[in-house]
C-alpha cells in the first residue's frame, strides 16, 4: 500500500510539473494572441522584408519562430524588449535602433511576458531552445 501511494504521488507530481508548463504555454498563447500577433503573425512569422527599415526608416516586426532572431536573444533581453519596447530597451545599452516595438510594461506583467516567451519558445526547434537557455544561463533548453 505505501508503494502505492508514493508512485501515485511522483505521478501527481509530475502531472502538476507537465501542467504548470502547458498551462504556461496555453496562457502565453492567448496573451500572444491579443497582444504581438497583428504585428508578428498569427503563425509567428513576422512582417515581410523585416530585414529591411521601411521607408519611415523604422523596421517591420521580426518573426519569432526559428527563421528570425528571438532565440538569439537571453530571456533579460527579451524580457526588457517586450516591457520598455525596443528602441528604449536598446538604448540603455547604448544602441540605436528604430524599432516599431511599442512598450508593454504597462500592460502586462512579467509573469505574463512570461508566459507569452513560453508560448514563442515552444515553437523553436531543440537547437534553438538549446542555444537561448545557454545564452541565458540556463540548462533547460
Amino acid at each position: 500500500m505505501r508503494r502505492l501511494a508514493v508512485l501515485l504521488a511522483v505521478v501527481v507530481a509530475g502531472g502538476l510539473w507537465w501542467t504548470r508548463g502547458d498551462s504556461a504555454v496555453a496562457r502565453g498563447r492567448v496573451l500572444y494572441d491579443s497582444h504581438c500577433a497583428a504585428c508578428h503573425g498569427e503563425r509567428l512569422q513576422g512582417q515581410p522584408d523585416w530585414q529591411s527599415p521601411g521607408p519611415d526608416g523604422i523596421y517591420p516586426a521580426p518573426p519569432h519562430d526559428a527563421s528570425g532572431h528571438t532565440w538569439h536573444h537571453s530571456d533579460a533581453e527579451l524580457d526588457a524588449y517586450i516591457a520598455l519596447g525596443g528602441a528604449a530597451a536598446l538604448a540603455r545599452d547604448g544602441v540605436r535602433f528604430d524599432s516599431g516595438m511599442p512598450g508593454f510594461g504597462d500592460v502586462l506583467s512579467a509573469d505574463q511576458i512570461d508566459d507569452i516567451l513560453a508560448y514563442i519558445k515552444s515553437h523553436w526547434p531543440a537547437r534553438e531552445r538549446r542555444f537561448q537557455a545557454e545564452r541565458s544561463g540556463r540548462t533547460d533548453g
